[in-house]
């Protein structure tokens, strides 16, 4: 009878049709009031529809029932409906509740360890996972509990009882393999997860015993042999890792095994009495590198391992009983410079001696090959490759000698534009093209920083980048799945403040689920700052939507987990969900789209009701919350060929064309909203409460934040400042209101002097863009000022129109003279002729060789210009007070 009621409501949540299945749910309960199935489905239906607090409301009424828990429909609906608001403990009452009428129910106490499970509630998971031993004599059960003790104990703040449930946990598993009931390895993993925790490390190595009776299980699996070397050097037991080491290798080439073989090694000649036993060390470990270097799928492997052993034996003080590790490194280069993963390979080993005598000897190496490898990269794609393999060498070495002469950093780059880009193998769309046009880009922006590090050269440097994106632009047009190229062209375009192009190439790019969270800090936001928040808006959205989601997915993951017995994944999910859940860029992204929203006009009446309704308790940080976020960012993904304690040669810190937003960000604009909330709901002294920590935030921002992040901050503390003041009609307005308009008013286009292609590129939209966004915020002071009857408003809202016709007179005129004027300035000033420039071959090259798509960039850039202005055009022409 329940069933066939509620089938029409099913029946619209299956489409979806969720307003429908309201309708249904409406339907029934009018004729049947108490109708807890239809309640409960209702509640779930309002949590689906974002009324939270209605759905709780209702929620708990069926929950506080116990009647009405007897019923299938009710628990289904219910628990949904939790699990929809993020009320875990609510959902697993709800189970507990039916297990009142079915007390022996294995799927009720199923769900309640999935529910906990999901939710890290160790706890509640612990005391599920016995009820269904109880009640089953499946032996997954006993693994589901032997996994809550020990995820319970790892997480317990209790030192007393976390030793206890260790110890349950190890006997359990030791009863499992008594029992011949450990089966897997993921069973073992858990067991030597639970030795481990306690420290039980011989009892470790007894259970990975070769002779043991699970020796056959972890022989086949890669990752518990290289545990089991790992764990002898835990114990101190080096002889028998170097034993692991070589068994472990003879079959398979790991380069894991490799340095755990090395490290043992290395610290057994550190404990040798005399000299004799050292060398006779390094000899052993040296003859089976030689051996391994000769057997066929191990030579790169057993070579790398060599330039290891010798670095690390440098390091330890014992460079005297091994080669040099230089010679080793261009033993390895010789052989496999022909491979692309050479360079990557090697350059940890260069860095890691930075004396100035190795680095010469590099030097001389160097210079010894590369006319050769350069005369000969058009014979083969291996010869091309070992040449881009030498121009990376060649680019490390001057960052790390420390070379600061732009021209030394240009010379050469004649022959790495031919050909990466105007070459016959470039238009084959050889990949060693794309990684010479990749790094002779890198070389004229870093050129670029170094020639025009001084503050009033800037307009020089953006000239000199300029020619890098056309560099950057030829190589994407011949390599459209490039990456790297990609990724540059959108900081510098960023850098120029060319918004869409950027905008454009990172769609491109097709980020999308996780990546949003370590890589969407290179766009988002930046629309913003340029004028294009609607653009931005879609992007925070699409980021906001991945973490909703992302909250509902992963749960069932972890669920799923449990139920196919891949138990050892269960710890790297849980700390995956947390880095995301509890993610900077996450609290970024939500941040960013709110301020998109409070820039969005609307009248006096919507403007009001968003900020009154704002639910601003959600977005409050304090120094704890913000302490426990993750930082999942991907800052090194730029590809840098040196290495990220470089700053002046650290390409991805000098292309930022603001700071990457962090904590400082996160809890400015967590603190804006608050401010508008509590100044349109005219609560004073929460106003001030907030302003007081906002200014404290911006006083101490020590350059995390924009300049112009900084000056919409203030602007917003002189707005409450403002409110503040003239909430009490005795009190004067006029200086502060004065101060405020002068604030925007100063970020203005000039009426006077002529715009310049260097302030447009530089500063001048976005300035314009918090201008823009901060005259939104005093319109909100204007409405609530109205809306509370105070004198002040009228006063402001003159001020305010007046301003607004001055800001559209400004724009208009520089919308003109962008539209007019910046394509015939970009081919003038940043493609002129000039005798001392040092980019004087890049410009040659881009102009003669590159001419079509150098005009596609010159194009690109007027135009991103101009959607910005145009779109803070439109914003002004919305804006009305």
């Amino acid at each position: 009878m329940e069933g066939r009621q509620l089938r029409p409501i099913y029946d619209a949540l299956e489409l979806p049709d969720t307003k429908y299945a309201e309708e249904e749910c409406e339907k029934l309960l009018r004729k049947h009031p108490n109708h807890y199935g239809a309640q409960s489905i209702k509640a779930f239906i309002l949590a689906r529809s974002g009324r939270p607090n209605e759905a709780l409301l209702l929620g708990q009424s069926v929950l506080n029932t116990p009647s009405a828990m007897a019923s299938a429909h009710v628990q289904q609906g219910l628990s949904l409906a939790f699990r929809a608001l993020g009320r875990p403990r609510e959902e697993i009452m709800v189970y507990t509740a039916a297990l009142s009428f079915s007390p022996n129910d294995e799927s009720l106490h199923t769900k309640v360890f999935k529910t906990a499970a999901r939710n890290s509630m160790f706890k509640e998971q612990h005391h599920a996972a016995i009820q269904l031993t109880k009640l089953s004599k499946q032996q997954k059960y006993v693994w589901w509990l032997v996994v809550s003790l020990f995820l319970q104990a790892k997480h317990s703040k209790d030192d007393v009882s976390a030793p206890v449930q260790l110890k349950l946990a190890e006997r359990l598993v030791e009863k499992a393999v008594t029992d011949g009931q450990l089966t897997s390895t993921e069973e073992l993993r858990v067991y030597l997860d639970v030795l481990d925790i306690q420290d039980k490390h011989e009892q470790m190595t007894e259970v990975m015993a070769d002779n043991g009776q699970l020796a056959a299980m972890i022989s086949n699996d890669p990752d518990l042999v290289t545990q089991r070397i790992n764990l002898f050097i835990k114990i101190g037991a080096y002889n028998k890792a170097i034993m692991a080491a070589i068994a472990a290798l003879e079959s398979r080439d790991n380069w894991a095994d490799y340095k755990l073989y090395i490290e043992a090694v290395v610290t057994l000649v550190g404990q040798a009495a005399d000299a004799e036993a050292k060398h006779s060390l390094v000899a052993g470990i040296s003859s089976n590198f030689e051996k391994w270097a000769g057997v066929r799928g191990k030579a790169r492997g057993a070579k790398l391992a060599q330039v290891a052993l010798a670095t690390r034996m440098h390091e330890a003080g014992h460079g005297d009983i091994v080669g040099s590790p230089e010679a080793l490194i261009w033993d390895y280069l010789t052989e496999f410079q022909q491979k692309a993963i050479c360079y990557s390979d090697i350059m940890q080993f260069i860095v890691a001696r930075r004396e100035p005598s190795v680095l010469e000897y590099h030097q001389a190496q160097l210079e010894q090959r590369l006319p050769a490898a350069r005369d000969s990269a058009t014979n083969s794609d291996d010869a091309a490759q070992a040449w881009v393999n030498l121009e990376k060498i060649r680019y490390l070495l001057q960052a790390l000698m420390g070379e600061t002469d732009p021209k030394a950093w240009m010379a050469g780059i004649e022959p790495l534009l031919k050909f990466g880009l105007g070459s016959s193998q470039a238009r084959k769309k050889q990949p060693s093209c794309s990684d010479m046009a990749f790094i002779a880009s890198q070389r004229i922006i870093q050129a670029a920083f170094l020639a025009y590090s001084a503050a009033d050269q800037r307009e020089q440097l953006h000239s000199a980048l300029f020619k890098a994106l056309c560099v950057l632009e030829s190589g994407i047009q011949l390599n459209d799945n490039s990456f790297l190229l990609k990724l540059y062209a959108i900081r510098v375009y960023l850098y120029l403040s060319c918004y869409e192009r950027a905008q454009t190439i990172y769609d491109t790019l097709r980020i999308k689920h996780v990546q949003l969270d370590t890589l969407g800090h290179l766009i988002i936001g930046h629309g913003m700052a340029l004028g294009c928040f609607a653009l931005d808006m879609e992007l925070c959205y699409n980021g906001v939507t991945f973490y909703d989601r992302f909250q509902s997915k992963m749960p069932r993951d972890i669920e799923a987990v449990y139920q196919q017995g891949t138990y050892s994944n269960v710890q790297d999910f849980l700390e995956f969900q947390s880095n995301i859940v509890h993610s900077v860029q996450r609290e970024c992204t939500h941040r960013y789209a709110l301020r998109g929203e409070g820039y969005e006009y609307g009248n006096a009446k919507e403007t009001l009701a968003r900020w009154e309704e704002a639910d601003v308790s959600s977005i409050e940080h304090s120094e704890q919350t913000l302490s426990a976020l993750h930082d999942n960012r991907d800052v090194s993904v730029m590809g840098l060929l040196t290495p990220k304690d470089m700053a002046q040669w650290d390409l991805e810190l000098l292309t930022q064309s603001t700071p990457i937003p962090g904590h400082d960000f996160i809890r400015a604009f967590s603190l804006v909203p608050q401010v508008m909330h509590y100044l349109v709901c005219a609560d004073i002294e929460s106003l001030q409460e907030k302003l007081s920590e906002l200014t404290l935030v911006v006083d101490n921002t020590n350059d995390t934040l924009s300049r112009q992040d900084v000056l919409f901050v203030r602007g917003i503390i002189d707005v409450g400042s403002l409110y503040i003041q003239a909430s009490d009609p005795q009190n004067e307005i006029d200086d502060q209101l004065s101060r405020l308009l002068s604030v925007i008013r100063t970020n203005l286009p000039s009426n006077e002097l002529d715009p310049s292609l260097f302030s447009l590129s530089s500063d001048g939209i976005r300035n314009l863009s918090a201008a823009a966004e901060l005259f939104t915020y005093m319109l909100a002071l204007k409405h609530a000022l109205s809306a509370q009857r105070l004198p002040a408003a009228n006063a402001v809202g003159l001020a305010l129109s007046q301003l607004r016709k001055e800001a559209l007179k400004s724009v208009n005129t520089l919308r003109g003279w962008v539209d007019k004027n910046t394509r015939a300035l970009v081919e003038e000033q940043w493609l002129a002729e000039n005798d001392d420039d040092i980019f004087a071959d890049v410009k040659r090259f881009v102009v003669g060789g590159q001419k079509q798509t150098t005009s596609m960039v010159t194009k690109a850039c007027t135009t991103s210009w101009l959607r910005s202005v145009k779109n803070l055009l439109s914003q002004w022409e919305k804006c009305s007070s």
